[in-house]
């Protein structure tokens, strides 16, 4: 009886040490084409390509892109494991500057985790 339980202790440990994969939020890269921008309004508004790259093994959701408090520029992903794409956002015009334009990018998988990254551009003359 006391092997019984012995053999039963061991399986159960070594389950208990193999990895196993946990649910996570998407992984989340992104580069700027630029990191200064212009805020006019002519001879036509200056834009900033942000390029995404999401990952995540359950499928990507969704992706979107905000530059400032301008509405978001959104990708569906089709529940594919990775989005990958340049999206194209219009630099508000009339902004001081030297003011700093913060940039959020988010993605969430089929699972509803939700991931986010940050940066910013600086509005030149």
């Amino acid at each position: 009886m006391k092997r019984v339980l012995v053999a039963c202790g061991v399986c159960l440990a070594a389950g208990c040490l193999t990895e196993r994969p946990r649910p996570a939020p998407p992984t989340l890269a992104l580069s700027l084409s630029k990191t200064t921008v212009k805020s006019r309004s002519t001879p036509a508004p200056d834009t900033l390509v942000v390029t995404v790259r999401a990952e995540d093994a359950d499928g990507i959701d969704s992706v979107w892109v905000e530059l400032a408090q301008e509405p978001p520029v959104g990708a569906d992903g089709l529940l594919d494991t990775v989005l990958e794409g340049p999206f194209r956002l219009t630099v508000p015009s009339g902004v001081a500057t030297g003011t700093t334009l913060p940039v959020r990018v988010q993605a969430r998988d089929v699972v509803g985790f939700r991931s986010e990254r940050d940066t910013s551009v600086t509005v030149g003359p």
